[in-house]
């Protein structure tokens, strides 16, 4: 699948199944938005872009404590319905963008943040290089995403999961490649965390996948795993069906340079 396909793929699924990731626990809450707030100390003065915005929940925990924030996303229709979910508050711009192509000039936002959706990006090394590219002179850059483990087997097995149950996921990456991509790019980590991430099976199933059948090929792929792979995801089952399972997330705080530059 090339890059332009992956793109389709993530516009189709974003756009069929907006509302579910608006109104996704997994998206709207988590420990992690407080957090946000808690790493990065956001200024009045600040100029924020968030990429991916998908529900727009990270828009709308930063927006009290910024000057602006930009909200983009790929897929108009998703954009859309989070500019409906995000009405009354005043000091929002969308833009529809490429997270690998950002419609910006160099240097002009003082904290950019990207959560839940770097697995969907093709090429994430050109999505890291855009961020660092538009991120002013000691900004800060907050991403936070599902990772795949780093031993082999374990993430083959989540990758091939997380494909089968989301025509729009393109790979998870284990953290050394996110930290190379970082490093290469010229974008500093202040600090990081990973915690395991509970998901209730038939509304992550469901999120995705209207199919009947296509929710069984994932249950039935899950069940069958061996046992080292269940303990690793704690996959939990009751009278042969799974109950939920965990996933790994990390979350990492960056920033660039040290010279003051304007956009």
């Amino acid at each position: 699948m090339n890059n332009d396909e992956a793109k389709k793929r993530v516009q189709h699924t974003f756009g069929k199944y907006a509302d579910s990731y608006v109104t996704s626990h997994t998206h709207s809450k988590g420990e992690d938005l407080p957090l946000i707030l808690r790493w990065t100390t956001p200024q009045p003065t600040w100029k924020a872009l968030d990429i991916a915005t998908g529900g727009g929940h990270v828009a709308k925990t930063i927006a009290p404590h910024v000057q602006q924030v930009y909200v983009t996303d790929l897929t108009k229709e998703m954009l859309e319905h989070s500019a409906r979910h995000l009405s009354g508050i005043n000091n929002l711009e969308y833009v529809i963008a490429d997270a690998e192509q950002l419609p910006f000039l160099d240097n002009c936002f003082d904290m950019i943040t990207c959560r839940i959706a770097p697995h969907h990006f093709p090429n994430p090394a050109q999505f890291i290089k855009e961020a660092a590219r538009v991120l002013k002179y000691n900004g800060v850059f907050v991403m936070i995403d599902n990772i795949a483990p780093e031993e082999k087997q374990l993430n083959y097995y989540y990758n091939t999961f997380e494909s089968m149950r989301d025509a729009s996921h393109v790979r998870a990456l284990p953290v050394s490649e996110w930290q190379s991509y970082l490093k290469d790019h010229g974008l500093q980590m202040i600090k990081d965390s990973i915690r395991k991430k509970e998901m209730d099976f038939q509304s992550w199933v469901r999120r995705t996948l209207d199919d009947k059948e296509q929710q069984n090929n994932v249950h039935h792929y899950m069940m069958s795993a061996e046992s080292f792979i269940k303990d690793y995801f704690s996959i939990r089952e009751v009278n042969h069906q799974i109950q939920s399972f965990t996933i790994d997330e990390w979350m990492v705080l960056c920033t660039k340079g040290s010279i003051t530059d304007e956009c």
